[in-house]
């Protein structure tokens, strides 16, 4: 549907962004302290607008609602600071890679937060709720592939040529997403509902803090968000050391994300009869089926590695769906109490645990690597790494995911939200939202 074009060629700031990047302004002669360094900041930035624009999408009116303003909004910064990042000049310099990637992730916020706040507001119903969101994040995945793959297409060696991979992206993004962002803005309506009540900053957190079910939810999502962010973080190093096969990488990686995609009518179905939380907690229990056997696996197990990547990529469209829905849901909590369509305010929090959980991820995998002597240079090199490193790389992908992932399934299990719960809270904000009639 038109709703989830947007994030179609915006899913070019995503994983190709990460990989190729730092490599790129590396060659042009930073140093990789100095642009990873940046880029921390730079997603600290973008960590702490998240709720600014949150709260103040949520407090827009006009006459074309409350989120549509703000996608287009973020086109005149978005736009020309990924075309700037993505196709530098000679000679860049560290503060033009800190100023472009700030403008960077401001637009992207603007454009993305609003986006995912407005497919909440789009429908009352609990299991539509689910296609909506699934309409937004498969077309993620879907520019995913399309991002990744298209260098490949072009006879681009990423590896050899990252600065070439990177620069093609730009006008993918600099055509496609004015383009799709302009669709959807004229084929959606923007459901406005009443404004949310104001919240001082310093009670942002206390607000939801109050919601229960929220809690739970956020939670749940941040424990799932670092068991799915160890192996996103270690599968070129377990894929290249454990495996001996980095000329696999980039089938195998698309082969899971491709599995995404296809697994997500399957799960939309089964939430339909069980419940979108029960159906995640199922999700979660078969990638620990997969996962499990990962630790495992040793030199030249490419074929049993496959399987796990079809299995898991087809829990992944779960993952990337139901939360989501489930979030949808949540913040019926407190409109129904009267607080007025915050939604902005609660994908912020929720962009936030995203963003949290695959720093925590990073944040742990690698010391934990160093501390086992893990040398990520050591094929390049010549040398090779020990039993013990390469078991601890092992665990920490496939093992520690499985801990991780059941503890949010034990969260989640008996979530009290489910297609009834929630059709009694529309009720109640269907009271509060209808104006009484006058007499007269």
């Amino acid at each position: 549907m038109a709703y989830g074009l947007p994030a179609l060629p915006a899913a070019a700031l995503g994983l190709p962004l990460y990989v190729f990047l730092p490599t790129v302004y590396a060659e042009l002669g930073l140093s990789l302290t100095a642009v990873g360094t940046v880029l921390l900041l730079a997603r600290l930035w973008d960590v702490a607008t998240d709720p600014v624009i949150g709260t103040l999408s949520d407090r827009t009116r006009g006459r074309f609602g409350r989120r549509r303003p703000w996608l287009v909004a973020a086109l005149p910064l978005l736009v020309p600071a990924a075309w700037m990042l993505l196709r530098p000049a000679d000679g860049a310099g560290i503060g033009y890679l800190a100023g472009w990637s700030v403008a960077l992730y401001l637009g992207w916020t603007m454009l993305a937060l609003p986006h995912s706040a407005w497919g909440a507001e789009l429908s009352d119903d609990y299991h539509e709720r689910s296609r909506i969101s699934a309409a937004r994040e498969v077309a993620l995945v879907l520019g995913t592939l399309l991002a990744t793959g298209l260098p490949v297409a072009l006879g681009i060696d990423g590896e050899t040529e990252p600065a070439a991979a990177l620069a093609v992206l730009a006008p993918l993004l600099a055509v496609g997403l004015p383009v799709a962002v302009a669709l959807a803005v004229l084929a959606v309506p923007d459901r406005t509902g009443r404004t949310a009540t104001a919240v001082p900053w310093r009670q942002a957190g206390a607000l939801l803090a109050a919601n229960r079910p929220f809690r739970r939810l956020i939670v749940a999502y941040l424990v799932n968000g670092v068991a799915n962010g160890l192996p996103a973080t270690l599968f070129l190093l377990f894929v290249g050391h454990v495996l001996a096969a980095p000329s696999m990488q980039g089938p195998l990686l698309f082969a899971y994300f491709l599995c995404g995609v296809l697994g997500v009518p399957a799960w939309l179905a089964l939430a339909r009869r069980i419940g979108k939380h029960r159906a995640w907690c199922w999700a979660m229990l078969a990638n620990c089926a997969a996962f499990a056997w990962a630790p495992l696996l040793g030199p030249g197990d490419v074929a049993a590695f496959l399987a796990i990547c079809v299995l898991s990529g087809l829990c992944l469209g779960a993952d990337l769906v139901l939360p989501g829905a489930i979030q949808a849901d949540v913040v019926d909590v407190d409109t129904a109490a009267g607080g007025g369509r915050r939604t902005g305010l609660y994908f912020a929090f929720w962009g936030m645990a995203t963003k949290l959980a695959l720093a925590l991820a990073v944040g742990a995998a690698f010391p934990l690597l160093d501390l086992a002597g893990f040398r990520a240079d050591a094929t390049a090199s010549g040398t090779a790494n020990g039993p013990t490193a390469l078991t601890v790389l092992a665990l920490l992908y496939g093992a520690a995911p499985v801990a991780f992932k059941l503890v949010a399934v034990a969260l989640m299990w008996r979530f009290p939200l489910d297609a009834a719960a929630q059709a009694g809270l529309r009720d109640r904000i269907r009271q509060i939202e209808t104006p009484e009639p006058t007499e007269g």
